[in-house]
């Protein structure tokens, strides 16, 4: 393979990239963009380099304990439950959660071969026993395996005593109710709350 294959090869490693948008990027890069091309491939080195995860809540982080871990004015009796750090970066974004975070190295998916073992189960619960937390929210996705991983973790959480709430699921703040999916009206009746 020459430099070319091997960059397109590399770029089909990200999510949701084909053989085609690979080679879009690739050609673009090469021929509208060298500078770009070179700051991409020198901030790939650096990450690459650099970032590892947080020794405390597994996030990504340049330094052994990430910044919000080393935030003391956060709640330490809260600790959301998310599977990535890019789902940690939007439940920030929302600036509405002041507590601590654990995040799983993904779900659970037993047909892939993934178990507790592999999303890092143990390390949270010695977390969340650490005698600060007092209540675990259960972040993960609402797929079948984001569900399974949440019931779980609800499981191993209460046979230690420890209180685990999980993300409410309703139609989305703006929406019209004729276009949501049915599973989306089914769960908000299910959840619903007094007005």
């Amino acid at each position: 393979m020459n430099a070319l294959d091997h960059l397109i090869e590399a770029l089909r490693r990200l999510p949701g990239v084909g053989q085609k948008s690979a080679q879009r990027m690739a050609y673009h890069l090469l021929q509208h963009d060298r500078a770009g091309a070179d700051a991409l491939a020198r901030a790939l080195q650096e990450a690459a380099r650099h970032v590892r995860h947080c020794e405390r809540c597994h996030t990504f982080s340049e330094t052994a304990l990430c910044k919000i871990c080393q935030d003391t004015k956060r709640d330490a009796r809260l600790l959301c439950v998310v599977e990535s750090p890019a789902d940690q970066a939007a439940m920030e974004r929302t600036a509405s959660y002041h507590g601590y975070y654990f995040v799983l190295q993904g779900r659970l998916s037993p047909l892939d071969g993934i178990s507790t073992r592999e999303i890092g189960v143990a390390p949270l619960l010695e977390r969340a026993t650490d005698g600060q937390v007092e209540e675990v929210i259960l972040a993960t996705s609402f797929t079948a395996e984001g569900e399974a991983t949440a019931h779980v973790l609800a499981e191993a959480l209460k046979a230690r005593g420890l209180r685990s709430t999980r993300l409410a699921r309703g139609v989305p703040v703006g929406s019209e109710l004729e276009y949501v999916d049915l599973g989306t009206i089914a769960h908000a009746l299910v959840d619903r709350r007094p007005s």
